[in-house]
């Protein structure tokens, strides 16, 4: 009975075919949850980058006032 071709060729071939659709679907699942993990982690890093140039626009913003005052003090 297991020399039949069906148990030869066919039932091997399923199996495999079974077992790779399984493993595609278990991993694609995490797959969203990991990219969604990702993409906080990278929204929230980009929000302390933009605080920081916002800090230095702030500070560049203070230098650039004194700058212009010792130059009107410097004209006159």
């Amino acid at each position: 009975m297991l020399n039949q071709p069906f148990f030869q060729v066919a039932l091997p071939i399923m199996v495999t075919m079974v077992a790779t659709v399984w493993a595609l679907i278990s991993t694609n699942n995490r797959r969203p949850d990991d990219l969604n993990k990702r993409l906080d982690e990278m929204s929230a890093r980009l929000g302390r980058i933009e605080d920081r140039l916002l800090a230095i626009e702030t500070r560049l913003a203070a230098v650039e006032r004194k700058v212009d005052a010792l130059e009107l003090k410097a004209w006159r």
